[in-house]
């Protein structure tokens, strides 16, 4: 099933609400308004920054309570406050792009975040404080983990962040080794230490000989994309987690392997393709632009045509018209990175991915990378593209798919000597020249494409009756034509 960043919204239209529900959320949103949404913090970061005009990002299960919201901040700050519709990703990131719209100097975003730093608005997370039961999280804890030696990392969904401190004091003294992991909004100033991790918004120091192969992994959350990226990427490491809102622990028997499974059998069908589409999944995440740069150098240099695509949330619907194309790049946070294309009628896969298929000088060390930030000049996991090989010295290659021969190495021939994205015809006799697009070359190639006018070929004939009935069963059906 494809994730809700690339839902077509039928769910949404087709969704029930029972009448006692809504009444009673229209009645009391929340039990504590300021405490869950922190007003006084927000209301502070208004003032102290001098905003005439903020945005409020909420995402859809709190919209309900977003009217409420913006009028007491307006009278608690005086400024103009606009409440964001429907986001144009993922509403984990800020949508810079919508506030300006509206001309806002700054944005509060509430609800679950990805945290991937912005580009150029101000930004306050205010993430919702969801309750957590820590003395019963804490028994979960010690049932997992008996031996009191034991090296755990504690990871949390940014809802349940505000009761870390309480679970620390709980289990800190029985645990010396247990290292909790603090939420970190933008990107921290300087270098990380040697030992300290800084990903997804987190940031804790590790000390241990052999760094996170050492530990294990606790999560305090609902299972989801969040989970799903850091076992992931900590693959290395061993994970359990705490439900709070069903109160239940587990050792998470997601199968790391078999999923790495999927995502390389991707990357063999990238090496496959010859047609690539960039799909612009973020316009508010710093570095969106240089990573789109790289993954097009990155193309051209191996050979392959590059289309950048901007429709929106992605959905099967869409990708759809753009039959041309062997498999879709999609470039977003790392949070939606990871896009279930089962559904698709082309694979997505990720930038990194798209690195280990074109990339000759980047090997699969068993490390993998969601944030395409990684992949940047300076970035830990960034690797330069190797010298050109001639075509006559390259390596031919086997496709584990296809078993046809494919050529991997990178070429460095200008624009003008690669396989062109536009090239010229002759329209007609008079020798007038036209534009025509890979694109267009594919769909001259279809058996059927569409209906075609004939202007003054088509002979002209009076009407006569057709059928008549329902294209079940018509009037005149079972009957003998004369």
């Amino acid at each position: 099933m494809a994730t809700a960043f690339s839902s077509d919204g039928e769910a949404a239209l087709r969704r029930e609400l029972d009448p006692a529900e809504a009444a009673a959320a229209a009645a009391a949103p929340r039990g504590d308004l300021d405490g869950f949404y922190e007003m006084g913090r927000a209301a502070a970061f208004v003032r102290d920054g001098g905003f005439r005009k903020v945005a409020l990002q909420f995402p859809d299960h709190l919209l309900a309570d977003a009217a409420m919201v913006a009028a007491r901040m307006e009278a608690a700050t005086g400024a103009e406050m606009y409440v964001l519709g429907d986001t144009t990703y993922g509403s984990c990131c800020v949508d810079e792009v919508a506030a300006e719209h509206a001309g806002a100097e700054a944005v509060l975003h509430y609800g679950p975040a990805c945290l991937s730093p912005c580009r150029k608005l101000p930004v306050l997370h205010i993430f919702g404080r969801q309750p957590l039961d820590v003395g019963r999280c804490a028994e979960a804890f010690q049932d997992l983990y008996p031996d009191r030696q034991s090296r755990v990392v504690v990871l949390s969904d940014v809802v349940y962040a505000h009761a870390m401190g309480e679970l620390e004091q709980e289990l800190g003294l029985e645990y010396p080794n247990i290292i909790f992991s603090s939420v970190v909004c933008g990107d921290p100033p300087g270098p990380a230490p040697p030992g300290e991790v800084r990903q997804f918004g987190r940031q804790f120091l590790v000390e241990a000989p052999r760094g996170l192969q050492d530990c294990a992994m606790f999560y305090v959350g609902a299972e989801g994309l969040t989970l799903t990226s850091f076992m992931l990427t900590w693959n290395c490491c061993p994970f359990s987690s705490f439900d709070p809102t069903t109160g239940c622990s587990r050792r998470e028997t997601l199968n790391v392997n078999r999923a790495l499974m999927r995502r390389l059998y991707l990357v063999e069908r990238a090496r496959d393709a010859q047609v690539v589409g960039i799909l612009v999944g973020t316009l508010g995440v710093a570095g969106y632009l240089a990573v789109l740069q790289h993954l097009r150098e990155l193309l051209r240099r191996a050979g392959k045509r590059s289309y950048t695509l901007a429709v929106g949330k992605p959905n099967p619907a869409k990708l759809a018209n753009f039959l041309e194309v062997d498999i879709f790049v999609l470039v977003a946070c790392a949070q939606n990175s990871l896009l279930d294309s089962s559904d698709f009628y082309r694979p997505v896969v990720t930038p990194y991915e798209l690195e280990l298929a074109c990339n000759p000088a980047r090997t699969w060390t068993g490390n993998y990378f969601t944030d395409f930030r990684d992949l940047l000049p300076g970035a830990c996991a960034h690797v330069e593209l190797p010298p050109a090989i001639p075509t006559v010295e390259a390596v031919p290659d086997i496709s584990l798919i296809t078993g046809e021969m494919r050529v991997t190495h990178l070429c460095d021939l200008p624009d003008s000597q690669l396989p062109p994205s536009t090239a010229l015809a002759c329209r007609d006799q008079t020798r007038a020249l036209a534009e025509i697009s890979p694109a267009a070359s594919f769909l001259e190639s279809r058996s059927w494409r569409g209906l075609e006018q004939q202007l003054g070929q088509t002979p002209i004939s009076k009407a006569v009756q057709g059928r008549r009935g329902i294209a079940i069963a018509y009037e005149d059906e079972g009957r003998e034509q004369p």
